[in-house]
């Protein structure tokens, strides 16, 4: 298979556009087909792990930095990067092109359009990104990852299509494990934040556990994701209340630590989200407030409306608003259990081959 044409995955080089790429290439995979990788060099430490037989870079800049001579490098940064895509596409001469959002999108799916190669973009937050809305006139369908997709001009809802987020294989996993029993047992709380909020989690959380009584604390079990910089002073405020807590900077298993947990508190990235939604565990969702699209915020609406989640803007997440929902949530476990179901019931477990199927639709022949 190692000379057969590919599937072009071009994601930015964060995890929220990764991880789905990643799904969709363990998918295609499972079906026999070649994958390989366009990113920029923020990725570059994530080949190794990602399931593609070859990952390219490309020259690519956001166009949104202040003033013209921001913008004016920016534009000649990406004009390079097309230039180098086009040589590239020509020579490896992808099937089609799947791009997940990002600048460094822009060049592969810029040069699959002058090609007429097929492509395909992937939205996977309930707004649609500024790469995304660039390139939306493209492409030949656009996917996403939440039933309302918000941005999109009319010529592109025409060729949208619903197919959930992709999720790692971890997460499908996880998903078969059922919501843990409350009834006599402590409320098991994960706390997760990622680089954008790992703070406000910090600070808000050991204070909120303040505010409750002993009795009270007691019953509660906390897994905390916190920075490294701030990962001894919440182990410090919890040892002040001799709480027991398990804190880390990260957790390699976290689709297994949801699937434990009674109520997880956190962000709204799309990643996040849609594996909550699929493991199906209630959440209290923190979006981060200062993204330029309030896509996190869309995000954790659109899981709010069917009642697998409750949100809190920043601005309103206090100790005194997070004690009082941990005080609800330790009086009422049947609520806990009734919001898991909700979530599960809007979770998409088989995103990734439903993104397989639209993606060889419009492939071009092997």
């Amino acid at each position: 298979m190692s000379g057969a044409r590919s599937i072009l995955l071009a994601a930015g080089g964060t995890g929220g556009h990764l991880f789905p790429a990643a799904a969709l290439a363990a998918a295609l995979a499972q079906r026999g087909l070649e994958v390989e990788l366009a990113t920029d060099d923020r990725a570059l430490k994530y080949g190794q792990d990602f399931p593609a037989r070859a990952v390219h870079s490309f020259p690519s800049a956001t166009t949104t930095g202040a003033g013209a001579l921001n913008k004016a490098k920016a534009a000649v940064t990406l004009a390079a990067g097309v230039v180098a895509a086009l040589v590239k596409l020509q020579r490896i001469q992808p099937r089609a092109v799947v791009g997940f959002g990002g600048y460094p999108t822009v060049p592969p799916l810029l040069a699959a359009s002058l090609l007429r190669i097929p492509s395909v973009l992937h939205e996977q937050n309930a707004v649609m990104g500024r790469a995304n809305r660039f390139l939306s006139s493209r492409v030949s369908t656009v996917a996403c990852g939440f039933p309302e997709l918000k941005g999109a001009d009319a010529a592109t809802k025409a060729k949208t299509r619903y197919t959930g987020n992709p999720v790692r294989p971890a997460v499908v996993a996880a998903a078969e494990i059922p919501y843990p029993d409350l009834a006599g047992q402590r409320l098991r709380v994960l706390v997760t934040g990622g680089s954008q909020g790992a703070r406000v989690m910090a600070d808000v959380v050991p204070e909120a556990l303040a505010l409750l009584n002993p009795d009270e604390r007691q019953w509660i079990r906390l897994t905390q994701q916190a920075r490294g910089e701030d990962k001894a002073r919440v182990a410090a405020a919890c040892a002040r209340m001799s709480f027991p807590v398990e804190v880390a900077e990260f957790f390699p298993d976290l689709p297994a630590r949801i699937a434990a947990a009674h109520l997880v508190i956190g962000r709204a990235g799309a990643s996040t989200v849609s594996e909550l939604a699929v493991i199906g565990r209630p959440s209290v969702l923190v979006p981060f407030p200062h993204a330029l699209d309030q896509d996190q915020a869309a995000n954790a609406a659109a899981l709010a409306s069917s009642g697998g989640a409750i949100v809190v803007p920043q601005n309103e997440f206090t100790p005194a608003r997070l004690a009082a929902i941990l005080r609800d949530a330790l009086a009422s476990p049947a609520k806990l259990a009734a919001s898991a179901k909700a979530a599960k019931a809007a979770g998409v477990s088989d995103a990734a081959d439903r993104l397989a199927d639209l993606v060889l639709k419009v492939a071009q022949p092997a």
